[in-house]
């Protein structure tokens, strides 16, 4: 008995010793309560797509939380599934492969194998909505919770005479309203009450209208660096616009009616006033015709340098290349660490620059690693970050470094050469042989701390342009050998308000480099990164 005892130990190692003693008194007889923990075995929502999804759902494996997104015509309530991939072994309640489920606040989904793993599922849903009537001031107020509508017109309007110029109060073909006001004539001299129905049910909406006394008002400012987004509110039936000066200046300038937008029939104008000078003091005003709005008073932002954007400057740690100084500060990053376990790095220093610039440039080559055919691709790849880890044979990154200003385009260089894709994924089966594409984009952020991003397939997660933290993107793909060429990437801004913290750049020799899927030996050459901060 006492040898099986010390079979066992030796097979189960040394961190079982603990548990021997318990082992003894079940083979004497006794009768104990097995305590030995279950291992802890994460488990992730890997695949998610709604029935009606209106772009691809966003899954969160750090965090555990998993959004779909509706097209409007999707009942809320009731959203059935049609993808549903967690971990294999794992069990999930509810199963959302069948039913429906209320999504209209965020629910629980549970994953289960050994523990629980509780995963938050958020739906988010827009549904497009208007109201205007021929003359009003400003855009009109929509409170889809409330089930409110309010326009502002004129004091010289006659409220119970007013058109109706456009309506939509729910989505688009399955909505119905009564009374069914269509354009034209309508009263407003008290509120107007309209059930609508859709999905079933019917929900009762007031419709308003207010007098006001400002004929054209100044409503945002926002200053960038180098430009300035000015909003404001005015007549809808006459073309609005803006002025500007410096602070110290008397002379007010005029905006140019062309470069102010206002949809046709609405009272809401806006412009970007370009060339402005850096940390400087503006003030700008609304008119309309002979009316000026209030003034408001804004400073421009600083214009700072991408550091290291020349990658001029590299060390050698061992085996792996460092795009900074030694002992300088790091900006930039690479997969080199993970690539040098099982090869050399594929990110390195060349002196093949563009004609006319000196120093070096970053090379990005897409390599298969490994020992005897064992390993795996490695695309090459440059990136604001750093690189944490390795995990197995997959990388654990951080993107993202602290950047407050707001740019408009991303200035550089870059050199492509293509290789028939020889690697892929199984999501990346039907590119195989076909010329692989490199793959340039700079994204600005209100992260709330640099993003992680694991490239192992069981707990995956990347970087996405579509998450919500996302405040400007822009890309560049190149599927074809090029000699070096200058290029620009406009940042496309879905707010001119929100002010990013961090800023994420990244450079990869194959698009699909994340999915270890690229072509052996593609080649990305890159050069003299810098950031532009006027149109």
């Amino acid at each position: 008995m006492t040898k099986d005892i010390g079979n066992i130990c030796k097979a189960l190692g040394a961190s079982a010793l603990a548990g021997v003693g318990a082992l003894a008194l079940v083979m004497s007889g006794g009768c104990i309560e097995n305590d030995l923990p279950y291992p802890s075995i994460p488990q992730h929502i890997l695949g998610l797509a709604a029935e009606g999804e209106s772009r691809a759902s966003l899954i969160d494996s750090l965090n555990y939380t998993a959004t779909v997104y509706l097209d409007e015509t999707v009942d809320i309530l009731n959203v059935a599934f049609s993808e549903f991939e967690i971990t294999p072994g794992a069990t999930s309640d509810p199963n959302l492969s069948e039913g429906t489920y209320d999504l209209s606040r965020p629910m629980v989904v549970r994953l289960s194998r050994y523990q629980d793993y509780p995963w938050v599922l958020t739906a988010e849903q827009s549904i497009e909505r208007y109201l205007t009537v021929a003359g009003q001031i400003g855009e009109t107020v929509i409170d889809a919770v409330g089930h409110r509508v309010l326009v502002r017109v004129p004091e010289t309007a006659d409220l119970a005479n007013l058109e109706l110029t456009s309506i939509k109060l729910g989505p688009a073909g399955i909505t119905e309203m009564s009374p069914d006001l269509q354009p034209g004539t309508i009263d407003l001299s008290a509120p107007l009450m309209v059930d609508v129905t859709c999905w079933g049910r019917t929900d009762t909406w007031g419709i308003y209208a207010e007098k006001s006394a400002l004929v054209v008002q100044t409503t945002a400012v926002d200053a960038w660096s180098q430009v300035v987004w000015a909003y404001g509110a005015g007549p809808a039936d006459v073309s609005n616009s803006f002025q500007y000066r410096r602070s110290d200046a008397e002379d007010w300038i005029d905006v140019p009616q062309k470069d102010v937008s206002q949809p046709a029939g609405q009272g809401a104008f806006s412009v970007c006033i370009a060339h402005l000078e850096p940390l400087t003091e503006y003030v700008v005003r609304a008119v309309s015709g002979e009316d000026v709005g209030n003034e408001v008073t804004v400073t421009t932002g600083s214009t700072p340098v991408l550091p290291d954007g020349s990658f001029d400057e590299w060390w050698l740690d061992s085996k792996v290349w460092c795009p900074w100084a030694e002992g300088g500060e790091r900006f930039w990053d690479t997969g080199n660490t993970g690539a040098a376990t099982l090869g050399d790095s594929n990110v390195q220093p060349s002196e093949d620059t563009p004609p006319g610039i000196s120093g070096q440039s970053a090379q990005l080559e897409t390599r298969f690693v490994g020992l005897f055919g064992i390993g795996k691709l490695a695309a090459g790849s440059i990136y604001t970050g750093k690189f944490q880890r390795v995990d197995g044979t997959n990388g654990i990154l951080d993107f993202g470094r602290e950047w407050t200003t707001r740019p408009v385009r991303l200035r550089g260089y870059m050199k492509y050469k293509t290789a028939p894709i020889d690697y892929t994924s199984t999501e990346y089966a039907y590119l195989k042989d076909r010329p692989d594409s490199c793959h340039i984009y700079v994204a600005l952020t209100d992260w709330s701390a640099p993003y992680e991003i694991r490239t192992n397939p069981k707990n995956r997660q990347l970087f996405n342009p579509l998450s919500p933290e996302i405040i400007a993107y822009g890309e560049l793909i190149v599927g074809h050998d090029t000699d070096w060429q200058e290029f620009e990437i406009e940042l496309q801004y879905r707010s001119t308000s929100r002010v990013p913290r961090y800023i994420q750049i990244t450079s990869a020799a194959s698009k699909y480099g994340d999915f270890f899927t690229g072509g052996t030996g593609a080649c990305l050459w890159v050069d003299d990164y810098e950031l532009l901060y006027d149109y």
